[in-house]
C-alpha cells in the first residue's frame, strides 16, 4: 500500500487563486497513482494520495520568508 504525500504552496496557478482548485488536485491524485500504477504494478484502489497545502507565510525562498523574498524581487527588477 503506497502512500504518497505531495505538498504544494498556497499559491494558486490562475489569476485571483489562492490555492490548487479541486479540479487540480484530482489531476494530480490521478496522475501520480497512474505512474505507481505503470512503474511499481501498484493498483491504484490500493494507493493512498495526500495533498498538503503549505501556507504562504510558512514557507521562504532564497533565506526569506516569501512575501519578503517577493518583495526584494519587485525591488529588483527592472521596470
Amino acid at each position: 500500500m503506497p502512500i504518497v504525500t505531495i505538498q504544494i504552496t498556497r499559491v494558486g496557478t490562475t489569476p485571483g487563486e489562492s490555492a490548487a482548485t479541486a479540479e487540480e488536485k484530482a489531476a494530480l491524485i490521478q496522475g501520480v497513482s497512474k505512474v505507481l500504477l505503470d512503474v511499481l504494478h501498484k493498483p491504484m484502489d490500493s494507493t493512498y494520495v495526500v495533498i498538503d497545502e503549505v501556507e504562504t507565510e510558512n514557507w521562504g525562498r532564497g533565506g526569506l520568508p516569501l512575501e519578503q523574498f517577493r518583495k526584494q524581487q519587485r525591488s529588483h527588477s527592472p521596470e
